[in-house]
């Protein structure tokens, strides 16, 4: 069996380290790269940087933060926020980073992630999937949870799949920030319903949320930041946690 992830996410806006409730109220939380090498001392298995501003002169703030990152760290991580071409994409991977993430321009360009798959491989390809509930029914959205796209979660992972992405960053916008657990149920389900890997987003407030989400099979890692940049969490501890309920993690 594979070991779950662990995985702290980065909002990233002006270099700077940024956290908010559904992505709104941003507040600075500390400096990206400090912050990264010590989730690597404390044991996080990879990390996720968004860049949340992802304008002009904002783009090369992000790709010297990047940069610098693959030099002072020694674990995987994952840059997305912005990305919109193959050129985007290969100028991220050669600032250093292991994997990009789309999420708008997979919706409004679909054949990006084939594009890219073909180009670098499905593992450097993560499309990050944020939805939310819609008269009953779990509906995909953009730019934030603001702009509905018609498409339903569970059909858009598959053709996703289909169309070469590694893996699923899957955020419940119902969830994000509330630190009320993630949503386990619809994990779950799409976790079965693909073969490629699931990472859960949205929603962690207590190292138990943790041990649901690994113990019910729901998802192949978990991410999360203010439980982490805040101090709540230690990841080291959360590990131990884990491993005490029989849940296959990296010590």
């Amino acid at each position: 069996m594979l070991a779950k992830r662990i995985i702290p996410c980065l909002d990233v806006k002006d270099g700077k380290t940024v956290k908010g409730i559904n992505f709104l109220g941003l507040k600075e939380v500390g400096d990206p790269v400090e912050m990264g090498i010590r989730y690597s001392e404390e044991g996080a298995d990879e990390l996720v940087y968004l860049d949340v501003s992802a304008t002009l002169e904002g783009r090369g703030i992000f790709r010297n933060m990047v940069s610098s990152v693959a030099k002072n760290i020694n674990i995987p991580f994952t840059v997305g926020g912005g990305i919109s071409s193959l050129k985007d994409a290969s100028e991220l991977l050669l600032a250093g980073a292991d994997k990009i993430s789309i999420n708008s321009a997979a919706v409004r360009s679909p054949d990006l992630i084939y594009q890219i798959a073909k180009r670098y491989g499905s593992q450097f390809i993560v499309v990050a999937i944020d939805a939310k509930v819609m008269n009953e029914k779990w509906r995909v959205v953009t730019h934030s949870g603001t702009i509905e796209t018609g498409l339903e979660l569970f059909s858009w992972a598959k053709q996703v799949e289909e169309l070469g992405a590694g893996e699923i960053l899957f955020t419940s916008m119902d969830h994000d920030g509330t630190k009320q657990g993630y949503a386990c149920n619809t994990l779950k389900q799409l976790t079965n319903s693909i073969s490629i890997p699931v990472i859960a987003s949205g929603g962690a407030g207590r190292m138990e949320h943790f041990v649901e989400l690994f113990a019910n099979n729901c998802a192949d890692g978990a991410l999360a930041s203010s439980v982490f940049h805040y101090g709540k969490i230690n990841i080291n501890e959360l590990k131990k946690l884990l491993k005490l309920n029989r849940i296959e993690v990296r010590l």
